[in-house]
Parts: C-alpha cells; sequence; structure tokens
C-alpha cells in the first residue's frame, strides 16, 4: 500500500510539473493545458482562469435545479408531434461503425480517470491563478481579419527581453512591454516575426501586447502567401506538421468565432514541399462527420502524399472528470480525432524509420476543453514518432496559439498569444 501511494504521489509531483499525467498499464494519458503552455514562459503564465471559460464545475449539477423554474417565467409548452424514427444512411452507419470501434478505448481511457481519486482531487484546483501574479489590462481583442484587410502595412514592435533582470534599467522595470535589451520594428502580416531568444518576447500592435514563447515564430497571413513558408532546401523542411483546419462546420459559422473554408481548399496545401528531407509526421485535427473522415482518407491524404498511420483520440471532461457530453449522443461526442500520417522525404530508407516507434490505434488523451475551437498542447506525446534528427522542426497550419520551439502559420496566430489570456510576474 505504501508502495502504491510512493507511486502515485510521484506521478503527481511529475504532473504538476510537465501538466502531463500517465496511468498505469494504459495508453490513456492526462493533460493539463496550462502546466504544458506554462514550460515555455518564464516571467508571464498563461492564466488557468482565462484558459478555463467552460466546462469547470466542481461538482455534478443538481437534477431538481435544473428542471425546476420560477412560476413567473414558466412558458407555455407546446405540443411535439413525436417524430417517427428513421433508418440510418449509408454514411451514418459508417459512422457509427467508427464509433463502435473506438467506444472500448474511449471508455477504458475514462475509467483510468475516474480510478485516479489524487488526479480527481487536483482537478478542482487547475483554474485557480496562484502565486505572486498580476492580469493585465487592454482593450478588446483585435481582429486581425479585419486588421489585414484596413491596414495591410500595419507593423508589429517586437520587445525582446533580457535575459538578466538585473540589467533592466530602474524606469522600465513596471512596463512590460518596455522590459528589453532590443526592439525590432517588422511587419505585421506576410513576414516571418521571430523570438530566438531563450526567455518570452512582447510584441506590440495597436497598444496591445502578445506574449511570444521562448524560440518560436509566426507568420500571419492568408492561405495565398503560406508557400512563402517552404523552405529552399528539403533539409530545412518540417518534422512534425501540425494541421487544424478551419473545417465548414455549423457551430463555428453560428458562433461567429472565425471564419471557415470549403474542404477543396485544403486539397492545395504545400505539405510535401514543408516536409523535412528525412519526412514528417502530419498530425491532423478532424471532426467525427463522416463526411469530413471520409475526404482525409480518400481525398485529402493521397492529395497530400501523406499514407495514414493511427488515429488518436482527444476525449473532454469536466473538472470532476465526468464527460461533456454522453459518450453515445450522436451528434456531439465528446471526443475528437487526431488523424496520423507520414509524409515521406527524399531519404526514405528502413534505418531511417528505425529511429522512431511505429504509432498504434490505441491513444486517448484526456483533458478539460479550453476556449472554443483550442486544442489541447500534445506535441511532447508527439516527439517519439516523429522521424528525423531530434528535436525535430515544427510548425503548425492555421494555428491560433503559439508554442514554445514552433513556427505558428495562419490568419490569427496570436488569438490566444493576447496578454488577456496570461498573468505576470
Amino acid at each position: 500500500m505504501e508502495v502504491m501511494k510512493d507511486s502515485e504521489s510521484k506521478k503527481l509531483s511529475l504532473f504538476y510539473e510537465s501538466g502531463i499525467y500517465y496511468f498505469n498499464d494504459s495508453n490513456a494519458v492526462f493533460v493539463d493545458p496550462v502546466r504544458v503552455l506554462n514550460r515555455s514562459y518564464n516571467g508571464f503564465k498563461v492564466s488557468p482562469s482565462s484558459y478555463y471559460p467552460r466546462f469547470f464545475e466542481s461538482s455534478l449539477p443538481n437534477p431538481i435545479s435544473t428542471v425546476t423554474s420560477s412560476p413567473t417565467k414558466r412558458k407555455r409548452k407546446r405540443k411535439r408531434i413525436a417524430k417517427q424514427p428513421r433508418s440510418l444512411n449509408d454514411r451514418e452507419l459508417i459512422a457509427v461503425q467508427r464509433h463502435q470501434e473506438a467506444r472500448p478505448l474511449l471508455l477504458k481511457g475514462h475509467e483510468c480517470l475516474l480510478k485516479s481519486t489524487a488526479l480527481l482531487e487536483a482537478l478542482r484546483t487547475l483554474k485557480n491563478d496562484s502565486g505572486c501574479w498580476k492580469r493585465e489590462c487592454q482593450g478588446a481583442q483585435h481582429s486581425f481579419i479585419e486588421l489585414r484587410q484596413e491596414a495591410p502595412l500595419l507593423e508589429v514592435t517586437l520587445n525582446l527581453r533580457l535575459d538578466d533582470p538585473d540589467q533592466v534599467p530602474n524606469d522600465f522595470e513596471d512596463s512590460p512591454s518596455v522590459r528589453c535589451c532590443e526592439q525590432i520594428v517588422l511587419p505585421a502580416f506576410n513576414n516571418l516575426v521571430a523570438n530566438d531568444t531563450k526567455v518570452e518576447a512582447v510584441a506590440e500592435i495597436q497598444n496591445n501586447h502578445y506574449i511570444i514563447p521562448r524560440e518560436s515564430c509566426f507568420y500571419m497571413s492568408d492561405l495565398g502567401q503560406l508557400r512563402n513558408l517552404i523552405p529552399a532546401h528539403a533539409d530545412s523542411g518540417f518534422n512534425l506538421i501540425m494541421v487544424d483546419p478551419p473545417w465548414e462546420n455549423a457551430s463555428a459559422y453560428q458562433k461567429s468565432r472565425y471564419p471557415t473554408l470549403p474542404n477543396r481548399y485544403f486539397l492545395s496545401l504545400p505539405i510535401k514541399q514543408l516536409t523535412h528531407t528525412n519526412g514528417a509526421l502530419v498530425c491532423l485535427w478532424v471532426t467525427n462527420r463522416e463526411k469530413l473522415r471520409s475526404f482525409v482518407e480518400r481525398e485529402l491524404f493521397p492529395a497530400w502524399g501523406v499514407s495514414f498511420a493511427a488515429n488518436f483520440y482527444w476525449l473532454k471532461v469536466k473538472a470532476n472528470g465526468s464527460l461533456i457530453s454522453d459518450l453515445d449522443f450522436f451528434h456531439h461526442r465528446p471526443y475528437e480525432v487526431l488523424v496520423l500520417g507520414y509524409s515521406p522525404g527524399k531519404m526514405n530508407s528502413s534505418g531511417n524509420h528505425s529511429s522512431f516507434k511505429p504509432l498504434k490505434d490505441d491513444h486517448v488523451i484526456i483533458s478539460i476543453p479550453g476556449d472554443y475551437s483550442r486544442k489541447p498542447p500534445i506535441a511532447d506525446l508527439l516527439l517519439d514518432y516523429v522521424p528525423g534528427l531530434k528535436p525535430p522542426r515544427c510548425i503548425e497550419l492555421f494555428a491560433r496559439e503559439m508554442m514554445g520551439g514552433w513556427v505558428a502559420w495562419g490568419n490569427e496566430p496570436l488569438h490566444f498569444q493576447d496578454s488577456t489570456y496570461f498573468v505576470e510576474r
């Protein structure tokens, strides 16, 4: 018993440090995105309370309170005509089959979480902002899509911070935007903006601040300018390519959170040209719509020259460990799929492929969802499967958030880098 407690204590300690909790005898893991992201920052940290705006009830809702309403607010109920159950079409039947294949794996992963009482206890405090940190206040968030149309020559001021805080001039100590040794003014759009230092930088655009992780860069443009990131030589390409397309989605359109694109636009993404000479692991986020899954398998991966390798599953839970919706709810499954494949490089030899692990369809990543469309940072879980040299060169396409050591491309890669999502020392 003492050995088990000691092992659990060590795993929990590692979780607090890394943000990743590995369950015993399982390929399921729990990820706290805030802790993972904060490993890329020193003077700032991602604010847990701003990262987790949803699904953070500490206990299950009271069934009585959810069905009882005030007499003064009762509305006259319309009589609903009972709909006759219809038979599923061929596409829906395939979707059900995919779900049934993944279901045992998802249930086993969720069971691992529910049995980890120490982790469940820790989840209740994930949203707390602790320590001597302060939040910066600033104006409303910019819409970079609108800014690019209104001010295509807009500039960004990149404030590179000092490694040694003792060198900061006394006059500047209270201002995060000027605590730096160098200020660089660059075009904000259609230009690679890089923070090559080992600490975060602060970018300023029209009086708003954006926190740029260490050793990272962004290229903010529309789809037509993506080819500017194609390297001149394949050995400068990318080994890990993450793609989170703005798929056409009624919910995204309804919420007006971001513009979407028809599927045909994604066929022209230059995945082959971005691939490193040793090949690349390509990771594509998709929803559970069968039309979309079929498009990826039959058209998208073949157009990219990518061979399918495996599916990973992102299972979404609340802070009390319960799923955000019923696992078998047909129109709103509580999980998304990460489809993985390999883009071959010019040196596609067996010796190169022996340097990384083969992928299997048995990984479940569990986390509490952040804001709408925000995916968990899972690069650490993929590194063993990436071909080529270590550390790999990494890029995210259609990024809305930046990660340390990565290139972020999209029309709003600074969306979640807004300083209102951070707290400062």
